[in-house]
């Protein structure tokens, strides 16, 4: 099996989608550093790549609700988590995206 050296190399198929959770902060807007035991993972991520979309019954490709560089609220469990090196991504459907962040 080879090693995946560079995230960009990944092409979600079908109606995947590529994300990268976003690191809470671990200070506060005033600089006050939080303990890592205060500090929750965060349900935000960032999208990466999307793939092209699954197909429907009659083979028309379905359009997908997100695109690169979206901004998204993921489940807390779920995807398939990928390792890069030091960096963790997981894959979802585009289905299980429970929302697009508009900021």
């Amino acid at each position: 099996m080879s090693v995946l050296r560079n995230i960009k190399s990944l092409a979600p198929l079908l109606d995947r989608v590529l994300v990268q959770r976003i690191k809470p902060e671990a200070k506060t807007a005033s600089g006050i550093f939080l303990p890592e035991s205060s500090v929750k993972e965060q349900n935000e991520a960032k999208v990466l790549a999307v793939g092209p979309g699954a197909f429907d019954k009659d083979g028309k490709r379905l359009p997908m609700g997100v695109t690169s560089g979206d901004k998204v609220l993921i489940p807390q469990f779920g995807g398939s988590p990928i390792k890069v090196g030091e960096e963790e991504y997981t894959l979802f459907r585009d289905s299980e995206i429970l929302a697009k962040i508009n900021e």
